[in-house]
């Protein structure tokens, strides 16, 4: 089966906060990061259409600021990591952040 993913991949972990809330509430873990978008697992349900704010930290300790929209969620099994499977896509990511995203996939390749 061939893979049919747009962008390449990296799994690196990720903060993530309901826009406007001060205070991390949640880290969540990454399956696939891209220019595009993240598929994280989470025990919080989000809706399709919401909005997040996401701290990504990069595998150099450096942190990427971006906002993602929730596409899809499904639910996983009971005794999973996570009650959630959510998959993302950034919406407003800045020009040096897709640079620096772009460098650190590019370099796990």
């Amino acid at each position: 089966m061939s893979d049919r993913r747009r962008y390449p991949r990296l799994q690196a972990p990720v903060f993530c906060r309901p826009a406007g809330v001060g205070l991390f509430h949640e880290k969540l873990n990454t399956r696939n990061l891209s220019l595009g978008g993240a598929r994280i697992f989470s025990d919080e349900e989000f809706k399709p259409g919401h909005r997040l704010e996401l701290d990504v930290v990069l595998p150099s300790g450096e942190f990427l600021r971006c906002w993602a929209e929730v596409m899809w969620v499904t639910s996983r099994e009971p005794d999973d990591e996570a009650r959630y499977d959510v998959g993302l896509r950034f919406t407003d990511l800045a020009e040096p952040d897709i640079k620096r995203l772009a460098a650190v996939l590019d370099s796990e390749r």
